[in-house]
Order: C-alpha cells, then structure tokens, then sequence
C-alpha cells in the first residue's frame, strides 16, 4: 500500500456556490481575513477558487488564472524557471535603462509588466497535469533569488510555507509566524529572499535580521540578503546607498517601481527622495534588540537556540512592540528555527510556539503570541528525496523515480530515517540530538536530553515514538462524563466528543460500570480491587494572571481477575475548566462511572471537601503511610495525602520511576500500553524541586501509590516485656547447682 500524508485538506461546502460566484463576478473578495466566513483571502484579482486548511487555518486561495503550461504532455510538467533574456541582463541599473530608446524599452514592456504582475498576485503553473499555485514571494524566490546552489528547487513543502506566510501577512490580527522546522529546509534563505523582495517595494520602511548570535544575524546578511539583492533584475532592483557589498546596512535610496507604459512613453526621469527610504540591517543577539524601532518586517533566524543570558520569549515581547503602533499591525514577523534541547533554549522556543496556536484565540482574535504556529515534518523538506516535480519520495517505489537534482531516488525518506534512528538507538543523546534536527513530529522537535531527567528517558521516548507510529487515536477516545438525565448522584455515562476533557483507553463493561454501595449513608466504590485514581487539584477558580495550573486526574488499573488491562493508565484528564466545582463534579463522575477510589493531594482540600459533603467521602482514600490512629483530625474527615514530606515526595518519584521501568516502552519484544501522550512528556521533563508545573506526574503518581497502597502501609512496633514470676532458676555447670 503506497505510503499517503497530507499538510493540507481541502475545506468545501463554506461559501454558497450562488454568492461565490456572484462575487468572483464582480471581484468582491477583498485581500485579507475575512470574518464573515472566517477564512482569510490571500487573492489580490478579487477572485476566490479552491479553500483550504493549513494546520488549522483556512486559506482561500486565487481563482485559476491561465496556468503556464510546460508541455502538453503530463509527466513533463513541473516547475521550471525561465531565462532572463540576454537582452535585458546585460542592463545593470535603472540609469542604464533610461539611455536606451523608446523602441527598446516597448520591446520588453509587456515582459517586465507581467513579472510585476506575478510577484504581486502569484503564478499559476501545471504541476504533473495539476494546476498549481504559488505565492508572489515565492515566485520571487523561485524565479529571481540567488542562494548557494544557484537557484533554489520547487519544493511542495515550501509552497505551502509561502501559502500561510502569505495568510500570514494578510490577516491583521497576526504578527507573523513561527515556524518550527528541520535541518535544512531552506528557511534562511527564504527568509531572506522575503526581506528583499519586501524591501525593494517598500519606501520609508525599516528592515531586521535577528538570530541565535550577532555573528550569525551578519552572516545571513552578508552571505544571503546582498547577494539575493545584487542579483535582482534591474528593473526590481532600486538606487542602492553606499556600497555594492555591505556589511551591516543595506540602503535603498529610491524603491523600486512599474515601469508603466505611460512612463515608457514619456522617459519620466526617476525622483530622487531626500534620505534613506528603506534600510535592512541585523543586530546582535539580546532580549532588547530593535527596541524602540518600527519594523516592517523581521526574519528571526534560529529563535529555539537562543541560550541564556538570552531569552526569546523576553525578545519576543520586546520586539513585538516594533511591529505595531498603538493597536495596529504594521509589520510581521518570519520567525523560524529547529529547538535546541530544552535547557538550552528550547523551552522557551517551545512555550512560544505553543502559544502561537490559531485554535487558541483571546477575545482580539489572536494567538497568545500574536504568532501562527506552523510545522512541517522532516519527510516533507528532507534533500535527496524530492523527485522532479517537488513532491517527497516518502516509500521505495518499484519504478525508477528521478530527484529534482537528476539523480536517482533508490528509496523512501521514511526508510532512510528509520534506518538512522535504529542505528542511533544505542546512543539516547545522539538519537534525541537527530530527532530535534529532523523531527516527524512536534514531540521530536523538543526532545530533551536524557541527562536531565529524573525517569528514564529512554524507556519514556519509546513509547511516545511507538504510540506517534500506531495510530493513536484508536486507542485514546476524547469525551465527558454526564449524570443520565442531568439527575445528580444517579447513573454515569460516557459520551465521545471532541471537546470533552477526558481521554480514555479503556471503558469498563457495563458490569463494572457504576459499582457503588451505600454504608451509613456514605457512598463506596465497589472496584478498588480493580484500579484506582490519583488526583492534582486546585482551590481557586481564577489566578491574577490567568495561568493557574491544571487540575489533573490519572486513573490505573491494578492486577486483578476482572475484565480489565493490568497496570493500566486507563483514563487522563488535564484541564482547568472556567469555575473548580466543574472540576469537581468531572472527578466525582470519573469515580463513580468507573467506581474505584481517589487519592488526592490534601493541602488544597476545596474537592475533599466537595466529595464528603456530597456523601462521598468513601472513595477519598487515607494516605497509606499512616495507621488510621495516628492520622490527623482532617485527615480522618476528609482524607487525603499531604506533599509538603520529603518521604511522601522521594515515594512519589520512586512508584513512577517504578512503573516506568515495569509498563512503560520496550518490554521483552513488546511495547507498553501507555497510551497518553501528555502524561509521558510531563514525566520527561519532571523536576521534583519544582513539582507545581508538573500536574500531569502528579496525579499520576498518586494513581500509581493508591494502587499499591500496601508497599507504604506502616508495620506497627511490638515489643515484648519481661515479666517476673518469682521463680528462681539455677545454673548447673560444675559440679554444685547455684541460683542465678
């Protein structure tokens, strides 16, 4: 079966096909995000075609518009750039133009025209009999930048980039994007070549380049920014200030503009401005770089490598500001970078990216970050595994597949990775070092290394590589809990949505479902001897800065004779929902649906309390390290297990190092079936002298103590009291007995 993987999906069925039509008609559609169907319109010609959805942000593309077509014949069809004719090349600068007569210039009129055309409404081309767009900038790129290799490949993976920096740019609720990528994509110089195409219309606009050092930021104007610029065409190439290769500042005197007929005909002279209009330069790297600057645009190179004293998230707040005045946006941000390991840079790379997602919108409509966060994985930009019309050679064809440098492709990217990752499985650090250079998966572009865990890494990576391989969603089911009938403390069900809090991978049968006994007027649960559950509470609904921790909740199961999985993480729920009784009344219907019982953190006591006040404070475990005579007067009301004991602590890290040693990863040929995604990436990154970000081992933890309460359960001291019985005894060595 041929290997399938998409970045993108088609989103149909939007806008009514009369009203489309209607406005392509009269070129309605304006150029920008569009909320009335909330899609944004990266069209310039007022026409729409084909919408579509790039990790979570819909797109409208333009309408078809007459595809240049390569050859009639289908399989030689592809991307191909044109030649500069001879004529037009040997002219070096504007001044050069204006000394050659009217008939020359109206020669090439149509010519230059229909290349301004193209850089600003894009391009339309047959790729292997498939009309196929391309963003202006990244025609621009294609067509009219030089980089290292001359001129750079079609690659479908950098379509896609163009198309949603394009959205990006278009939509005024966004500052630009972060792009997490791998090694090698080409992101430098597509970067740069957006700094110059950009700079060379603009007047009166300001430029930057930052990355992970000074030295590198100068590097990538040097040797990447001036030569894109001194090779441009003379006709989109403006008056340059100063000298041909600059070192820290490139300056246009005058942009670069039409040549319309009208100025043809008339020889109109160019109109020097007074001063610099449009100045690109870099900085040294520093969380106050370009501070109180306006920017019309900044390519942000290397931002997850960022070490300390420096900090990308301190830059980013910063450098935010020089993109916006009072409310408005008036420039963007190309931010792109593969992640260091976490301790250096890569957390707050990650914390960014993460914050940069388009799901996640304050009232403003926009990201946390003001970021659109896009990542691409490795086996769609990997060099050597393109064939000629740009596409990846995921899999081993049985057919000869040519690359699109004209070499022979012998087999499939997937292959090739594994191949290295089996050969690096040996050494943690280099495979985790591989796997942030060339990630297939957003987990893999912020692996850690393995030096700073408390848990074994290793065991921990297995498994969230094999559950990112099966598809993981057959055994992870998202949904809610809710009382049958809205009727309170009758009869739980779970129901599968997307939106619901919970993810489960194992449903009991419905013998074991809602198994609770009342004794004294307190409710039980009846399968503790099945499983039970760990819960990281919280008390206060709101927190001043709005980014309280989680409330989080594990359920395992023990072994047992029952229908149910051994030693399983059946149920993970990592949410903190508007008010704390929501997050109540989840817990108490996960315990009631699968009745098993809860230990629970007791230094915020608010769901403790809830439980027993609602007549179940039989299924708040006693903390197990304790006989209930020696528990406190709260503890025996409401039960419960503190954290602020070292012991408690040390035997809480100790039962999940544990369980992952036992459960978690390769097991004998086999793999665990640990299937939660979230709780395996917390344990990575567990650090137990700064446990309160770490909600997800918490509870999980506790789940893991409650299930095996009796290896903490208390030996009660004897000891044996002599008592004298008023009999004498008698020692009979030698020959006379004598009393002792």
């Amino acid at each position: 079966m041929t290997y399938q993987q998409t970045l993108w999906e088609e989103v149909k069925d939007i806008v009514n096909p009369k009203i489309l039509k209607k406005q392509n008609r009269f070129k309605k559609w304006e150029y920008g995000y569009n909320s009335d169907y909330d899609f944004i319109v990266i069209s310039k010609t007022g026409q729409i075609g084909q919408i579509i959805e790039i990790q979570n942000l819909r797109i409208a593309l333009p309408a078809t518009n007459e595809p240049f077509k390569r050859s009639e014949v289908k399989k030689d069809q592809r991307w191909e750039k044109q030649e500069y004719p001879k004529e037009l090349s040997r002219i070096k600068s504007r001044f050069d133009w204006e000394d050659y007569d009217t008939d020359f210039k109206e020669k090439w009129y149509d010519y230059i025209d229909k290349e301004f055309t193209r850089r600003d409404e894009g391009y339309w081309f047959y790729n292997k009999g498939l009309p196929t767009y391309i963003t202006g900038t990244h025609y621009m790129y294609l067509q009219w930048s030089k980089i290292d290799v001359g001129a750079p490949d079609y690659r479908e993976a950098n379509r896609l980039f163009f198309i949603f920096w394009e959205a990006c740019k278009a939509d005024n609720r966004c500052y630009g994007m972060c792009y997490l990528k791998n090694r090698r994509s080409g992101f430098s110089f597509m970067s740069s070549a957006e700094l110059v195409n950009q700079a060379t219309i603009s007047s009166d606009a300001r430029f930057g380049i930052l990355s992970k050092s000074g030295s590198d930021a100068k590097k990538m104007f040097t040797d990447k920014v001036v030569p894109i610029s001194v090779n441009y065409p003379f006709f989109f190439k403006p008056i340059q200030d100063g000298m041909d290769r600059p070192k820290t500042e490139l300056a246009y005197r005058v942009p670069a503009s039409k040549l319309t007929r009208r100025k043809l005909e008339s020889n109109e002279q160019l109109r020097e401005l007074d001063g610099l209009d449009t100045t690109i330069d870099w900085k040294n790297t520093g969380d106050n770089s370009y501070d109180g600057e306006k920017l019309k645009l900044l390519a942000h190179d290397e931002s997850g490598k960022w070490e300390r004293p420096d900090n990308i998230l301190n830059n980013w707040r910063v450098t935010k500001t020089t993109l916006r005045l009072g409310s408005r946006i008036v420039g963007k941000c190309m931010m792109g970078s593969t992640s260091n390991a976490l301790d250096k840079g890569g957390n707050n790379f990650k914390k960014l990216y993460y914050n940069s997602d388009v799901t996640k919108r304050n009232r403003n409509g926009q990201t946390s970050s003001g970021l659109y966060s896009l990542f691409v994985p490795m086996e769609w930009n990997y060099e050597g595994f393109m064939d000629s019309y740009g596409s990846p050679v995921f899999v081993r064809e049985k057919y000869t597949i040519k690359g699109v440098d004209g070499f022979e492709i012998t087999t499939g990217v997937i292959e090739h990775w594994e191949n290295e990752v089996e050969g690096l499985k040996s050494d943690q650090d280099s495979l985790n070092e591989y796997y942030r250079q060339f990630p297939r998966t957003e987990a893999h572009a912020f692996r850690d290394e393995t030096k700073q865990s408390l848990f074994n890494l290793v065991k921990i990576y297995e498994q969230i590589d094999y559950n990112d391989s099966v598809n993981n969603k057959l055994n992870v089911t998202q949904g809610s809990f809710n009382w049958v009938n809205g009727v309170k403390d009758s009869t739980v069900m779970f129901y599968p949505n997307n939106d619901g809090r919970f993810k489960i991978s194992w449903v009991p049968p419905k013998n074991l479902q809602n198994r609770v006994i009342v004794r004294n007027g307190i409710k039980y649960p009846l399968n503790e001897h099945i499983g039970a559950f760990g819960c990281d509470s919280y008390d206060i609904s709101g927190t001043v800065d709005g980014k309280g921790s989680n409330g989080s909740l594990h359920g395992l199961t023990k072994f047992s004779m029952e229908d149910a999985p051994s030693n399983h993480f059946f149920l993970e729920y990592i949410s903190r929902p508007q008010t704390a009784e929501i997050f109540f009344e989840d817990v108490l219907m996960a315990l009631v649906f699968y009745g098993m019982p809860l230990l629970c953190e007791n230094n915020k006591p608010r769901l403790l309390y809830y439980l027993k006040r609602r007549g179940y404070r039989g299924f708040s475990m006693n903390r197990p390290d304790k006989l209930i005579n020696k528990l406190s007067i709260t503890e025996r009301e409401i039960g419960g297990i503190p954290n602020s004991s070292e012991d408690i602590k040390q035997a809480h890290a100790a039962a999940i190092e544990s369980y992952i040693e036992n459960f978690v990863g390769i097991k004998e040929n086999n793999y665990g079936d640990m299937y939660h995604q979230k709780t395996l990436e917390d344990w990575a990154v567990f650090n137990i002298n700064n446990r309160t970000k770490h909600d997800a081992t918490i509870s999980s933890g506790l789940a893991i103590m409650a299930c095996n309460k009796n290896l903490y359960r208390p030996v009660p001291q004897t000891s044996i009291n002599k008592i004298n019985l008023g009999i004498k005894t008698y020692d009979n060595t030698g020959t006379i007995s004598k009393i002792n």
